[in-house]
């Protein structure tokens, strides 16, 4: 088994252009592969590698400038779920745009997994996904509402359209591993919510921490690797995704006829240009070549 580390640290870096190079050579020298965001708010990513080359990367940005209390979530994958290692630079390492909210000093009260359940049972408590429509879809915990965003930057309209609905209500919410809800909860602190809570560690650790027979959550947590989904324990999900549109696909939908490996899906179908649909084959046919040499191909990430 391969392991996979999901990290997030806010920090301020004043100039995070300088630490790319640096932060790629140490990934690629240790073999490590993935995605990481690196921003003047900190940085952000999941990758997955061999043990050694893992430690030296986390070592690395622990030395980072405000890093040294990062933490990180670890689980496994059968094989490699990423094809390349990718450092890039962004505005934000999670984008919300709004540029006045402050993670570090402003975000809700962390709340472990194990004081969660009594929480969202609460009847005096509202419980919010904060997460994307497609990953809603395939699961979420009991009771919890969906603002239904296609995009993590489209909640601020969402709340500020819905929030009489709240009155008098404490407001819990909740993501994949985290990052969102230190911004979706500092961002409700600013709009004049006191009594705001988000579920530490997020998802993946509530899914790796709670017994089954405990837990509040039902289906799978999608993930953003060639894993999709992963279930409690972080076991491995059913889900796969479509290539086209990047969301989950059960089975059910890849049974259905607009589903084609690679290319598209029932959500994408209908909007997918004749140029989309022929770029997307062609990558799922080089794909095909490589594995049939054994090599990854650079599609595959």
């Amino acid at each position: 088994m391969i392991p996979v580390v999901a990290l997030y640290h806010f920090t301020r870096f004043d100039d995070p252009a300088a630490l790319r190079s640096d932060l790629l050579a140490v990934c690629r020298e240790g073999g490590v592969r993935g995605s990481l965001l690196l921003a003047c708010e900190g940085i952000n990513g999941t990758i997955a590698g061999p043990r050694a080359g893992l430690d030296a990367v986390l070592g690395h940005i622990r030395g980072l400038a405000g890093c040294a209390a990062l933490e990180w979530k670890e689980s496994s994958a059968a094989r490699m779920p990423f094809g390349r290692m990718k450092v890039r630079l962004k505005r934000e390492i999670v984008t919300m745009n709004e540029p006045d909210i402050d993670p570090v000093a402003g975000a809700g009260h962390h709340v472990p997994p194990a004081e969660w359940n009594a929480l969202i049972s609460a009847p005096d408590v509202a419980v919010i996904d904060t997460r994307n429509a497609y990953e809603v879809a395939i699961g979420s915990f009991e009771g919890a509402l969906d603002p239904g965003t296609e995009r993590f930057a489209d909640f601020p309209a969402w709340w500020r359209a819905n929030k009489a609905r709240f009155d008098g209500k404490r407001i819990a919410m909740f993501c994949t591993g985290g990052i969102r809800c230190e911004k979706s909860t500092a961002f409700l602190r600013q709009e004049g919510v006191d009594e705001v809570f988000h579920l530490q560690g997020g998802i993946l650790r509530y899914l790796e921490e709670i017994e089954a027979r405990d837990s509040m959550w039902h289906g799978e947590c999608f993930v953003f690797d060639q894993r999709v989904s992963v279930g409690q324990g972080l076991s491995p999900g059913t889900h796969g995704m479509c290539h086209g549109c990047r969301a989950p696909v059960s089975a059910a939908d890849m049974a259905r006829p607009e589903f084609e490996e690679g290319v598209r899906c029932h959500r994408c179908a209908p909007v997918q240009s004749p140029e989309q649909t022929a770029r997307f084959r062609e990558r799922q046919k080089q794909m095909r070549l490589a594995a049939d040499r054994g090599e990854s191909h650079l599609g595959e990430d």
